[in-house]
């Protein structure tokens, strides 16, 4: 089995190698840039497996894929936010998290055997990915899907709230809540951490550690002491809406 490493930070690339040499993988070579890794596809026998960085200095690596046939496996080591994971299990592709863990290694080398081993059998030795398609998955943000509704519990019975219908979520004594445009609060079972990763940003801002608040429930912003803002919403009266002074500046490029 050869195997390759590109990635464009060395003691990156030199720690993975070490870790693919205890679970007795060799690297034949590392590579740190698209120039470099055209360069050396186009002068020697392409590798089983390929050990890829999303991002090198020159550019992204899928540049390499489209100047060259590369049939290889490719396993991703991508920092790439949640969306971009959710994304790759979606779609059995094969990455690990940077920073790599040496168990999560071993796992996705020893399925890389497997599926090597089938495909040698079945007479296919190919195990190409359709990187455009894996381009335009990673970089068309509008792909991204987000949350419409959200269920809550009210007794014996589940409530389906859409976020039309969503005037803020709050927390409260460890608790975290709807409050919807009729005037009426409901307990979820999530937290606002959870849910600024599955709100779409373009229509709900973290205005604060209490509130998340969407675009169009806002009625008025009022400058408000400390170089902070207050907001008035619809039906929420129970505590002050307040943007924190941190979070100001960034709160008026999203409302802009």
């Amino acid at each position: 089995m050869t195997t390759i490493i590109i990635e464009d930070e060395k003691p990156a690339a030199r720690l993975l190698q070490r870790k693919l040499e205890k679970i007795d993988v060799r690297v034949e070579v590392m590579l740190h840039s698209v120039e470099e890794a055209l360069s050396w596809f186009s002068e020697n026998e392409h590798p089983d497996l390929i050990f890829l960085d999303i991002q090198l200095s020159d550019g992204l690596s899928f540049e390499i894929f489209e100047k060259t046939d590369i049939k290889s496996a490719v396993i991703f080591t991508t920092a790439y936010d949640e969306y971009a994971l959710r994304a790759f299990k979606l779609n059995s592709i094969d990455y690990l998290l940077k920073p790599i863990d040496e168990d999560d290694l071993e796992v996705a080398v020893l399925k890389f055997k497997d599926r090597f081993k089938i495909s040698k059998t079945n007479g296919n030795e190919s195990m190409q990915l359709d990187f455009e398609q894996i381009r335009k998955m990673l970089s068309n943000p509008f792909e991204k899907t987000f949350k419409k509704r959200f269920t809550v519990k009210i007794g014996q019975h589940l409530k389906v709230i859409s976020t039309d219908e969503i005037e803020c979520f709050f927390s409260e004594n460890k608790g975290t809540y709807i409050h919807t445009i009729d005037n009426r609060n409901y307990l979820m079972d999530c937290t606002l951490e959870v849910l600024e990763q599955e709100l779409d940003t373009a229509d709900f801002y973290r205005i604060s550690r209490k509130f998340i608040i969407p675009l169009k429930a806002i009625k008025e912003i009022v400058v408000y002491s400390n170089s902070r803002l207050k907001i008035i919403l619809p039906t929420y009266k129970e505590d002050e809406v307040i943007v924190s002074r941190e979070k100001v500046s960034d709160f008026k490029n999203w409302i802009s």
